[in-house]
């Protein structure tokens, strides 16, 4: 196996919606030849850089780490149609990106909408899934928890400096449970691109609410789903959480694949995975199926 990489590389693959062809950027970490392969796929309004902790974890662990930046987001490209930023694409994206790859197997560690995907992938035959991570997620997502994201996914604020993004970060991600000056300034720095114009702003496109704001918003319903996955499944549960209430938790670990469910305290929805005490277990799991 060839050295592994500790920072990350940027690649890019070209995909398709229905308007055109569109970049998705992903970071790369590890030897492109190491035995195992995990992809990391963040929530909603994130991107692949909030994973760079963990991914620093599993390559010396001795794993390729794939961090994608789903479309609309970080460096990727933006979408003619705001409608085309849903699940549908996404998945079709992704699936493209592990045919990319040029591996049999790799296990997924999905935050939030990166595990909602995940789960609608995994219960289909034939998934490429080996071991699946589900940070602050579950097939039970309750209507009032969406309708607290889409109040604020939408917004497109501008901030003058880095330290005006930082505050309204601070606030608007307080869920999160992030410790310290030095993690909420990388944070920030992730979280925020350099506007044409002056100024800051997010690291998304704020279309990505189109689909929210489309329709009446409703439970997620996906036990029909769950109950048909067949592979070994772990769940993070952020104490505090609104979104992976911890009835569903159970639940989880009752039916479909019986997950196992560890609770990280001090955080919401959804933990962050920038230290140690979250993202060993995670390492330590997944070194479990190898």
């Amino acid at each position: 196996m060839t050295a592994p990489a500790l920072t990350p590389v940027l690649r890019r693959l070209s995909c398709l919606a229905k308007d055109g062809f569109h970049d998705m950027a992903y970071w790369e970490w590890g030897a492109p030849d190491a035995p195992r392969t995990a992809l990391c796929v963040h929530g909603l309004s994130r991107n692949g850089r909030d994973f760079d902790d963990l991914a620093a974890a599993l390559v010396e662990a001795g794993w390729r780490v794939v961090c994608p930046d789903v479309v609309g987001r970080g460096e990727s490209g933006r979408l003619r149609d705001p409608l085309d930023y849903n699940p549908l694409q996404y998945r079709s994206d992704l699936v493209a990106l592990v045919a990319r790859l040029g591996v049999e197997q790799l296990d997924w560690i999905g935050t939030s909408m990166g595990g909602l995907i995940a789960m609608v992938t995994a219960c289909l035959p034939g998934h490429p899934i080996r071991r699946l991570v589900l940070n602050d997620i579950g097939p039970f997502v309750p209507k009032a928890a969406l309708e607290r994201i889409a109040a604020s996914v939408g917004q497109d604020p501008t901030w003058p400096d880095l330290e005006a993004a930082e505050t309204f970060l601070r606030q608007a991600y307080a869920p999160f449970g992030i410790r310290g000056d030095a993690q909420w300034r990388h944070f920030t720095e992730i979280s925020v691109r350099a506007r044409p114009e002056g100024g800051w702003g997010r690291n998304y496109d704020p279309r990505i609410a189109a689909a929210f704001e489309a329709g009446a918003l409703k439970d997620i319903d996906l036990w029909a789903q769950w109950d048909l996955l067949d592979l070994p499944v772990l769940v993070l549960r952020g104490a505090e959480s609104d979104v992976l209430l911890p009835e569903t938790a159970a639940e989880m670990a009752r039916r479909g694949p019986r997950a196992e469910v560890l609770e990280l305290p001090g955080c919401g929805h959804a933990p962050p995975l920038l230290e140690p005490s979250q993202t060993a277990p995670v390492v330590e799991w997944l070194r479990g199926g190898a």
